[in-house]
């Protein structure tokens, strides 16, 4: 499955793949483009068409219910003008029995005293005459402004049904008001909204009634009668509407789906009536539209792909024959490209490829002279020479490398490399190794080296980075046998520090000691003890034996003292017969002791000259360091001290500093 997919990947990659792609793309996005531009278009015309169908639905209804208020107000009119006309007494039960006629407009008919006391109904009902009715707002309105009203929708107390009251006032000729004559219409089942049970735009859209209070007084959702409109943020045109604005827009509705909607006041009633249209239901017959011609231009593209693939591969054909000629070019088949095409980018390809390639060949035949005259230098050479690629890994040694270090060229790889050197060197070398590969900075080290064959070396290795441009190519690196060298420089070294007669430590060895004893002591407290001592009746032996017979005595003394002391300490000629010991990491009472046991040994030596014996004492000083010592001179200043102490009492014993 991962080689199938790669073939796809590859061939959607392709030059052919690409080309077929980018037509398909640009068809879908042409499309695209045309059915946008379809779907705006519709959509605007499909938007207004709809807010002027609701305009003409909205006026109709409006004007509709409008006309019915006015003709049951006017009829309530009349009907009060016939009571006013008739016996008042029984409270015009006979006028309103004889108005059966208006029973087809309202559910009853009631007359109202001036109290507001339900005189007279009909057609009858139980508990409704001699109900009173004065404190509701409705028949307050009338008796307050003595004009015809609409009351707000209500449950009736003798019914227990939701009901709308019109109502006329009945005035006597001094305009007093006497009463009220009303006409009972119920909000479910009654006349009124008969119409609009049967209008219906499409299968979710309708018609909408509310009370300027806000109070539903017609929905096709019986359940939303007299509950109250919904906070305005869910649909603030019906907020505009409830303070008498009038007209059409989009927005969203209370289920939050978007609606056209539109609204007219009928200012008889005091009501407002809607009419909404969704959204989705008008762009319907659009979206399918847009939709089928979608599915015809996707169903065009895949019959038109075949054909344009087989165009693409005839437009491509010189390409391919290009290809293969550059193959051949690269196997060594054809020294140039030679294509016949009507192409002229193809043209000049080839062209351009010809002089590449006539180019690449000069500089080919350049770099494999240079490259000839680089191994014949290498080679040549009688230094160790190496490359390196950027990660460390050795690609290059010369033939002196090869020698010098005893290794086969294959034998050169930085593992082997490292094994052979030193322990002791091992992990600098390493380190610095690793932080020029990381830094670029140069590598130069010196270190310990076995060869194959045993033999141990210094080697002093230099290597530097090659750059080309911004780019990082390896390094290139020097070996030295340096092993002459180091032995020379340590042969000087220790010249330096010794006294040649006895190969005992100088005064300047000695010294470079004390101060390397002398800083442990400031960092760590380390304790150490310096001893200091010259040989009691060593003048006689000089005098009568010769120099000769007083070296001889002075190596003795030499030997002793380094079969005496600790491997660990140091031993050293002054000058003369004068000797010193230090003892690193001592302590004072085990210094006493190492002092009295070298006195006794060196009282022991003996050299003979003419039948005579001669042999020597110890006058030693013992010191310590101190604290508050900064410097060997004061250290050093002690120890002599003591030494001549000794000498002053008697020679041939041993004085410890601070001692009485």
């Amino acid at each position: 499955m991962p080689t199938r997919f790669s073939r796809y990947l590859h061939g959607a990659l392709s030059l052919t793949g690409r080309l077929l792609l980018g037509l398909f793309v640009t068809w879908g996005v042409v499309v695209a483009l045309l059915l946008g531009l379809g779907w705006r278009s519709g959509e605007t015309l499909v938007g207004e068409s709809s807010r002027t169908h609701l305009r003409y639905e909205v006026r109709l209804i409006a004007d509709e219910l409008a006309q019915q208020v006015d003709s049951r107000l006017s009829a309530l009119e009349r009907l009060a003008a016939r009571l006013d006309a008739a016996d008042s007494e029984g409270g015009g039960r006979d006028t309103l029995r004889r108005s059966d006629a208006l029973l087809e407009w309202f559910d009853g008919l009631v007359v109202i005293d001036a109290e507001g006391r339900v005189v007279s109904d009909w057609p009858k009902l139980d508990r409704r005459v001699g109900l009173n009715i004065g404190d509701r707002e409705y028949f307050q309105h009338v008796r307050a402004f003595k004009r015809p009203h609409v009351s707000e929708p209500f449950h009736g107390r003798a019914s227990d049904v939701p009901l709308v009251m019109f109502m006329v006032p009945r005035l006597d000729e001094s305009g007093a008001f006497r009463g009220v004559v009303g006409g009972i219409v119920k909000i479910h089942g009654g006349g009124l909204f008969n119409r609009l049970n049967r209008i219906r735009l499409g299968a979710q859209g309708g018609a909408v009634v509310v009370t300027s209070s806000g109070r539903v007084l017609y929905h096709s959702d019986d359940s939303l009668v007299l509950d109250t409109v919904p906070d305005p943020q869910d649909n603030p045109w019906v907020n505009l509407a409830l303070y008498g604005w009038e007209g059409e827009a989009l927005g969203t509705m209370f289920g939050g789906d978007m609606a056209y909607q539109a609204y007219r006041q009928i200012w008889p009633a005091n009501w407002i009536v809607g009419v909404i249209l969704p959204r989705s239901q008008v762009m319907a017959p659009l979206r399918e539209w847009v939709s089928r011609l979608g599915w015809w231009a996707l169903l065009v593209a895949s019959l038109l792909i075949p054909v344009m693939g087989w165009l693409v591969w005839l437009a491509l054909r010189p390409l391919y024959r290009l290809e293969t000629q550059i193959d051949e070019v690269g196997r060594g088949l054809r020294s140039r490209v030679a294509l016949t095409t009507r192409m002229q980018e193809l043209q000049r390809v080839a062209r351009t490829f010809n002089r590449v390639e006539v180019e690449r060949e000069h500089a080919i035949s350049r770099l494999q002279e240079r490259q000839a005259f680089l191994d014949a230098t290498l080679s040549s050479s009688p230094v160790g020479i190496f490359v390196t690629d950027r990660d460390g890994e050795v690609t290059y040694v010369n033939p002196a490398l090869v020698e010098l270090s005893g290794h086969d060229a294959e034998d050169h790889l930085p593992r082997t490399w490292i094994e052979r050197i030193h322990i002791d060197d091992r992990q600098s070398a390493l380190d610095l190794w690793q932080y020029s590969l990381d830094s670029g900075d140069d590598y130069l080290q010196q270190y310990r080296f076995h060869r194959r064959d045993g033999e141990m070396l210094w080697f002093e290795v230099h290597a530097r980075r090659v750059v080309s441009g911004d780019t990082h190519l390896g390094f290139v690196g020097t070996v030295k046998d340096i092993t002459e060298r180091r032995e020379e420089e340590a042969l000087r070294q220790w010249e330096a520090e010794h006294d040649p007669l006895t190969g005992l430590l100088n005064r300047r060895g000695l010294e470079r000691r004390l101060e390397e004893a002398l800083a442990d002591w400031r960092k760590t407290g380390t304790p150490s003890v310096l001893l200091i001592f010259d040989l009691d009746r060593f003048k006689p032996i000089n005098d009568l034996g010769g120099h000769a017979l007083g070296d001889e005595m002075l190596c003795q003394v030499a030997r002793a003292l380094s079969r005496t002391v600790r491997r660990s300490d140091h031993t050293a000629r002054q000058g003369g017969d004068e000797f010193a010991v230090l003892l690193p990491s001592c302590t004072f009472e085990r210094a006493q002791d190492i002092a009295e046991s070298l006195r006794e040994t060196i009282r022991e030596l003996q050299v003979v000259h003419g039948g005579r014996v001669f042999s020597v004492t110890l006058s030693l000083g013992v010191t310590c360091f101190e604290r508050g010592d900064q410097r060997i001179e004061s250290v050093m200043q002690r120890a002599d001290a003591a030494s001549y102490r000794a000498k002053r009492m008697g020679r041939d014993r041993v004085v410890m500093h601070g001692e009485a």
